[in-house]
Parts: structure tokens; sequence; C-alpha cells
């Protein structure tokens, strides 16, 4: 089973310094049909304007990975880490038993695109922490690149869930195919360009929302990126 979410049908917001897309239901967008995939919670497209930002608050009991696609984005957290992540980046964040921080676009000129992931946690109430890591572009074209995972294998970031997080930027014509275990759910996410899932057609912003498929066939129309989830069975 593959359920194509169209772009056009995410969630939008316009707050003027924030403009964001909303895969499943999140602040003011509600749809009881939307709740998620699974463990996955949330996928946000955010675009924040020069010199804007989250300001400081705070979360609890969530994997949250950030996935910067153009600019930068400066963090700050109670934990004491700070820094700045661009593209060619990611940062997880375990917000565990609780966590307060901020997130800047420190760019006087240059908007920050990104997506914000959230992904809920195997256990509750588990120290908080925060991981910054190299996502070279280069090392995702035409292959999968493990972003993050349970054990930090291949130098992925680790997050505290049975689920795990591949990238990939396909060039025109390319095929890639990913295998899915029994039981397992799976869900993609179009991030730039058009391609055929399955035979099913995607494009940019585009999301699917994969059950009882054994394995993916991906083949690209045009240069295309791409997240792929392969998370745990429902209870």
């Amino acid at each position: 089973m593959i359920l194509v979410r169209p772009s056009e049908q995410r969630g939008q917001a316009d707050h003027g310094w924030l403009r964001a897309k909303h895969s499943f239901s999140f602040a003011d967008y509600y749809d009881p049909a939307e709740m998620g995939w699974g463990t996955l919670r949330v996928i946000n497209e955010d675009r924040v304007a020069p010199g804007t930002g989250f300001g400081r608050h705070g979360h609890r009991d969530m994997e949250i990975v950030t996935y910067i696609l153009s600019g930068s984005l400066e963090h700050q957290d109670s934990l004491g880490n700070g820094g700045i992540i661009r593209r060619g980046e990611v940062q997880r964040m375990s917000a565990g038993k609780g966590i307060l921080h901020s997130e800047f676009n420190p760019s006087p000129n240059e908007e920050t695109h990104l997506l914000q992931i959230w992904i809920e946690p195997a256990a509750l109430g588990t120290p908080a922490s925060y991981e910054q890591q190299a996502l070279p572009v280069e090392a995702m074209r035409g292959r999968w690149r493990l972003v993050a995972s349970p054990d930090g294998a291949d130098g992925s970031t680790t997050i505290g869930q049975d689920a795990r997080l591949w990238a990939s930027v396909l060039s025109a014509g390319q095929t890639l195919v990913a295998t899915l275990g029994p039981k397992r759910l799976a869900y993609v996410q179009v991030v730039s360009g058009r391609l055929e899932l399955n035979g099913q057609a995607l494009a940019s912003g585009d999301g699917a929302k994969i059950a009882d498929e054994s394995e993916l066939r991906f083949v690209a129309e045009e240069e295309a990126e791409i997240l792929l989830f392969d998370l745990p069975p429902n209870d």
C-alpha cells in the first residue's frame, strides 16, 4: 500500500517571518486523518526569514531532527550546546525529560529553508541530548545515505527509536531500490524534483505513507532529493 500525500494538501501557515508547510497536524493546523504515520509525528517544511527565528522554548519526549536545505540555523540550548548548522549537516536533539532551546537564522539577508522532523521515542523520560553531524550532499548522490538510526551506524546521528532515516539525491533516469522488513512501515518525503515510486508519480513536496511493501523502487524523472523513513510496526 502506497498512499500519496500531495504537497498542496499539506497544512500551511504564514507568520511573516516564518512560512511553514505541515505534512501532519501541527500547531493551528489540525486534521484528524493526518496525525502522523507510525512513530513519525512531524515533518514541517520551514522557511525562516533573515535575522529571525524560534525564541527559547521547551520540548519533552521527542526525537527532533533538523535537515537543512539551504541557508543556516543557529542553535542554543539549556544543556550548553550551541552552534550553526548549514546545508551538508544534520542536527539531532533528543528532548527526553526536557530541554529548552532556540533556533535562529543568523544571516542578515539569506532565508533559511529546512525540514524539521519529529519522531516519537521508544522510551520516555530519558536524558536530553544533542548531536550535530556532517551530511555531505555528495555522499548521498545515487545511493542511500543513513542520516539517523538507533545505533549510530555508518556515522549517522543516534535517535532513541527503532527507526532509520535515509536520504538520497538521484540524477535524471537513475533508479534506486530500498527493501523493508516484514510489517515495517515507511514514509517518503520528496524534497525536490520528480520521480516514480513503484510506478506512482511523486513531485517536490509530496509524501507517501507505505505499508505492506517489501521493495520500494525509485526512478528519477529529473534530479530529485528524497527522504525515506523506515519505521517500526504499529503495536
